[in-house]
């Protein structure tokens, strides 16, 4: 079954209300969704979904987006010890706090964070 969508008048773009842009962009963006399904879902091209994405990232009364963590810098007097070769600290939600080297691999900062999620 074929689905036809008839334009009409002077507008020829279809109208996404916030709402609804924020809810695919949400959906598209879950651990383990794979963005292109969404857009076929909704019927929408998958570059206008990370355009929304962009957008909402760039407002500052938008909701948060999975992916996306806020970001807060503290001046350099405030840690406890200054570490040779630098680093950083990262508090998680949970209250756990993991101090990074400047040498550590990324897969291994990737593993560490996910055993504390």
């Amino acid at each position: 079954m074929t689905r036809t969508v008839v334009l009409s008048g002077t507008e020829r773009r279809r109208s996404w209300p916030d709402a609804l842009r924020r809810e695919i962009v949400f959906e598209a963006f879950q651990p383990g969704a794979i963005v292109s399904e969404v857009a076929r879902r909704y019927d929408v091209a998958t570059s206008q979904i990370y355009g929304w994405r962009k957008d909402m990232q760039m407002t500052s009364d938008a909701a948060p987006i999975p992916g996306f963590v806020e970001a807060i810098i503290t001046p350099a007097q405030s840690f406890e010890t200054a570490r040779p070769g630098g680093g950083i600290s990262v508090e998680l939600t949970c209250g756990a706090r993991v101090q990074i080297s400047a040498g550590t691999s990324a897969e291994m900062i990737s593993a560490t964070l996910r055993a504390l999620r």
